[in-house]
């Protein structure tokens, strides 16, 4: 607004410059037969016509002034509009889904999603199989497999859970965000808008990763035991199919000596 009162200060001074000069130059020489008046007044015609003809000019310059500075300031106005931000932000709530999501990856039981772990377990309890073993220690072996898919399996369920629960607040944010970008004033509203939504894309696809590592991680674990257990059976068929000493006979009595 200082810069449109600005203007148009200087264009009635401009205006003012242009039709003083007018009021203020020497009369024209006009034939007598054009000049008449009464008494002491004499009047131009020719004179006042060029007057009203100037005045018209300045004044339609003036319109012409007014008219650019009303666009200009139409202009400015359309470009607060592009550059307002949006009012709006789901950042937060999408932050916190992938954090619980994170949080029930990182309460894995027994076997975490840590590369040196699953080295070090994969060693003792699937891979390198001690055939030397006791009947017992191979039992507790089992056990102890079982006992991860058993972990791997609730692991999987816990992080679909977690996952169908993140829907409901995917499902706001995007209604929320579709409602911002149609009722955006400007280019920068409706361009945030979109990233916050290519935003809530990317936490779904977030969750999608989870719920496969998750679900691949049990059926690693449940294919790896099964391994180990056909291993290990055949160990121990042949420990039971494996010919022993044979029948020691020896001395029996079927009724004990009275003293």
């Amino acid at each position: 607004m200082t810069r449109i009162r600005s203007h148009i200060c200087t264009l009635f001074a401009g205006t003012a410059l242009v039709t003083t000069p007018v009021m203020l130059s020497p009369p024209l020489v006009t034939p007598a037969h054009a000049l008449f008046g009464i008494g002491d007044i004499v009047f131009d015609p020719s004179n006042y016509a060029e007057n009203v003809l100037q005045a018209a000019r300045a004044l339609e310059q003036i319109n012409n002034q007014i008219e650019s500075l009303q666009n200009e300031a139409e202009m400015l106005i359309n470009q607060a509009r592009n550059l307002a931000s949006l009012p709006y932000s789901s950042l937060q709530k999408l932050q916190q889904s992938v954090e619980r999501t994170q949080q029930l990856l990182g309460e894995a039981q027994r076997i975490a999603f840590d590369v040196q772990q699953i080295d070090q377990i994969f060693s003792q309890q699937y891979a390198n199989m001690d055939l030397t073993a006791s009947d017992e220690q191979l039992v507790e072996l089992a056990r102890e497999r079982w006992r991860n898919t058993v972990g791997a399996l609730q692991d999987a369920m816990r992080v679909q859970a977690g996952v169908v629960g993140n829907i409901e607040t995917q499902r706001t944010e995007l209604s929320n965000l579709v409602g911002e970008s149609q009722g955006a004033t400007g280019a920068l509203q409706a361009t945030q808008a979109g990233n916050q939504i290519l935003a809530l894309q990317a936490q779904q696809l977030a969750d999608l990763t989870a719920l496969l590592a998750a679900n691949g991680r049990a059926d690693a674990l449940s294919a790896a035991e099964q391994a180990a257990a056909a291993e290990q059976g055949r160990e121990q068929r042949r420990r039971f199919l494996e010919p022993g000493p044979g029948y020691q006979p020896g001395n029996a009595r079927m009724f004990p000596s009275a003293n």
